[in-house]
């Protein structure tokens, strides 16, 4: 097992975070890394989602939400290929940080049979991508709360 893990200090109120994060449709038009989403958010239902990791090679992929919690917590399971291969478990968390500000937490744990292969393909390019990721986050939910 593998674990990536990345986080940022957003000066907006959870909830605000919570409706970017929720608005899959509107990811290509601020995140760098998850390019294009689709689905409903609920505990068992399948995502379709578009990652392009800097460096790294786009991919499509269905994972399957785990959580889902409003205002503190989305998380999803990703396979490539058969359950056991290459398994990664997707998660964001939102804490609140005192009035008006969260901590923001974005990680992934890899486990299967190829991780220990391709960890250093994948690795960086990912860490990027989160990093891109909360960064175009934060801007955006900033950006919301300025008149």
């Amino acid at each position: 097992m593998r674990e990536l893990h990345t986080e940022i200090l957003i000066e907006a109120p959870a909830e605000r975070v919570w409706s970017i994060l929720a608005d899959l449709a509107a990811y290509p038009d601020w995140n760098p890394f998850i390019t294009a989403a689709e689905g409903v958010l609920e505990p068992g239902a399948r995502l379709t989602l578009r990652i392009e990791p800097p460096g790294g090679r786009p991919m499509t992929f269905r994972p399957r939400l785990l959580a889902v919690l409003p205002g503190r917590q989305l998380r999803w399971l990703g396979r490539v290929g058969v359950p056991g291969l290459f398994d990664g478990e997707h998660g964001f968390g939102i804490h609140p940080e005192g009035e008006g500000r969260v901590r923001l937490e974005q990680w992934e744990r890899f486990g299967g049979f190829l991780v220990p292969f391709l960890w250093r393909r994948v690795a960086a390019p990912t860490r990027a991508g989160f990093e891109a990721m909360n960064a175009a986050l934060k801007a955006r939910a900033e950006a919301a709360g300025t008149p």
